[in-house]
């Protein structure tokens, strides 16, 4: 009895900060701007309360109907029908509750430290499943297997990050361009003016296109950040350039190929070709070589860029290339800057171990896996956001 009477008070002191949460962020405000809203019966804001804290009572909504402890005073169809939307601005409505957020963050940070918008993507695994919309068979860079093709997604994110708390900005569940490679199609009967068939347009549409959406969006919503971190799959010339067209610099991790090529002295040369040709740095140097090149693209458009070569800590007589469009950083803050990306790792690792994501509702319709997303990612920050208040000193 000692143990259930915990529970219900470890539950009690859970949904209140829940609530406070959500008052402090005006998250009922939110919704309605993005369109979640009804015009008599249960508020949106209240059945989305009751989502949220599903994962921290470690009971599913199944379970809480079947043994009569839903007591939220609504059953599975409201929520259902919630998830199933296609009016719903999910990405829109995380944007806004991310940008209040980090209001509050942003002054206890220094003014000598730079924040960052951080891209990366995660396989969003459906296994099990064969009629879910726009199911496709992507390419899992993070598996180690054989096996590197699963059914799912490419869940793409674009976060904001200051070194010390990560907050998830936008996000979408992108499916294979070809149709061969995808399971399902999505259902011919959505409204083409509504949020859902646009989604759904994205989804099947080239990823860098749909970054720079992103981006765009995030540079209209005022997000403070100059600059745009990610990894090797993303980090093409064409793609730099694009970026900074936008209004962000760019640090990201380089790709050794020999399709990729740089202008350095009037010649188009490779990153081996370049670390080859000139001279490196002694001692105990953070980095080993340093050079600026241009970007180019097919338009014929150049950017002036630094390459910083440093050594590979798992292999010494290796290296590895960053680079940014940033030329007033110096070598060791592109080497430091870098190390934020590391953040977006961290955050998708939560939200598929402790979160749920991809696991709590098995719904067949893209809307329930973009509102099931949304959902995770308010759990997300709503922790970031205490683990902020608890350990930082300047919060007080």
């Amino acid at each position: 009895m000692s143990i259930i009477a915990e529970d219900l008070e470890n539950e009690h002191t859970l949904s209140k900060r829940i609530r406070e949460f959500f008052r402090e962020n005006q998250i009922g405000q939110l919704l309605k701007e993005a369109n979640a809203y009804k015009g008599k019966g249960i508020p949106v804001v209240q059945v989305l309360m009751y989502l949220v804290q599903l994962v921290f009572t470690k009971k599913s909504m199944y379970m809480n109907i079947l043994n009569g402890t839903h007591g939220a005073g609504f059953g599975k169809d409201v929520v259902y029908r919630l998830l199933n939307s296609t009016f719903i601005k999910w990405t829109a409505y995380l944007l806004s509750l991310a940008i209040s957020v980090i209001r509050t963050i942003n002054p206890l940070t220094g003014t000598d430290r730079l924040n960052a918008l951080i891209v990366d993507d995660s396989l969003y695994e459906r296994a099990r499943s064969k009629k879910v919309e726009l199911l496709a068979r992507v390419f899992d860079h993070a598996e180690k297997s054989k096996q590197k093709f699963k059914r799912g997604f490419r869940l793409l994110t674009l976060g904001w990050s200051d070194g010390v708390t990560f907050i998830p900005l936008m996000f979408r569940h992108l499916s294979s361009k070809d149709p061969t490679q995808r399971y399902a199609e999505a259902r011919n009967d959505i409204d083409k003016r509504s949020v859902g068939y646009k989604a759904r347009q994205e989804a099947v549409s080239k990823a860098p296109e749909v970054l720079f959406g992103m981006l765009r969006q995030a540079k209209r919503a005022g997000v403070a950040a100059k600059h745009v971190l990610f990894d090797s799959w993303f980090s093409y010339p064409s793609t730099m350039i694009t970026i900074r067209t936008i209004g962000f610099f760019v640090v990201g991790r380089l790709r050794d190929t020999k399709t990729i090529m740089y202008l350095i002295g009037g010649e188009k040369k490779t990153l081996k070709q370049i670390y080859s040709a000139h001279k490196k740095r002694r001692g105990r140097s953070r980095y080993l070589l340093s050079v600026e090149v241009l970007l180019y693209n097919d338009k014929g458009n150049t950017l002036p860029a630094r390459i910083v070569f440093v050594r590979d800590r798992k292999n010494r007589k290796k290296w590895i290339a960053f680079g940014t469009t940033d030329m007033s950083l110096s070598e060791e803050e592109v080497i430091r800057l870098y190390g934020k990306r590391w953040d977006i790792e961290v955050f998708f690792k939560v939200c598929k171990s402790y979160l749920n994501l991809a696991k709590e509702f098995q719904g067949m319709s893209y809307d329930a896996m973009t509102a099931h997303t949304a959902v995770v990612m308010t759990r997300y920050i709503m922790l970031a956001v205490d683990k902020r208040q608890n350990e930082d000193p300047r919060s007080i």
